[in-house]
C-alpha cells in the first residue's frame, strides 16, 4: 500500500481561508463582478453576431476580472504590482540622481558653516566697537 502525503507550507501566514469550492473571498468577489459584466455581454453580441463572436467578446470582457482574482507574485495582488507600474513608468522622474551623503563630506559642510557663522560674528563684534568707539569720540 502507497502511503501518501499530504504538503504542509512551513509559513502558514501564506496559507489562504477557502470559503466555497476551494475558493477564496476575493476569488469569488471577481468572479462574480466577471459573471455580472460578462453574461450581458454575451447575450448583447449574440443578437448582432454569431455566437462565436459573442463568447469571444465575453471572454475579452471578462479575462482582467479573473486575472485579478488568480494572479498573484511575490504576496501582491494583480492591482498592486500595476500600481507600483504606473508610479514608476508615468509618476516618478525617468532620471533619479545618484547623491551620497559620507560622514566626510558631512564634516566639510559642518566646517564650512562654521567659518561662515564665525565671519558673520567677528564683523557683528568690529561693527560693535566702531559704533561704541565712535560714540565715545563724540562725547
Amino acid at each position: 500500500m502507497a502511503a501518501s502525503y499530504i504538503s504542509v507550507p512551513r509559513d502558514l501566514t501564506k496559507v489562504k481561508s477557502k470559503i466555497v469550492f476551494n475558493l477564496t473571498k476575493r476569488q469569488i468577489i471577481c468572479f462574480s463582478v466577471a459573471a455580472i459584466f460578462g453574461l450581458p455581454t454575451f447575450f448583447l453580441i449574440k443578437q448582432v453576431a454569431s455566437t462565436t463572436a459573442a463568447a469571444m467578446g465575453m471572454m475579452v470582457i471578462m479575462m482582467p476580472f479573473f486575472f485579478l482574482a488568480m494572479y498573484e507574485k511575490n504576496g501582491e495582488y494583480l492591482e498592486v504590482i500595476l500600481g507600483h507600474l504606473i508610479e514608476a513608468t508615468f509618476i516618478r522622474p525617468k532620471q533619479r540622481p545618484y547623491r551620497t551623503d559620507n560622514n566626510y563630506s558631512a564634516l566639510e559642510r559642518y566646517i564650512k558653516a562654521q567659518k561662515e557663522v564665525d565671519k558673520i560674528v567677528q564683523a557683528s563684534i568690529e561693527r560693535g566697537e566702531k559704533r561704541s568707539g565712535h560714540a565715545k569720540a563724540s562725547d
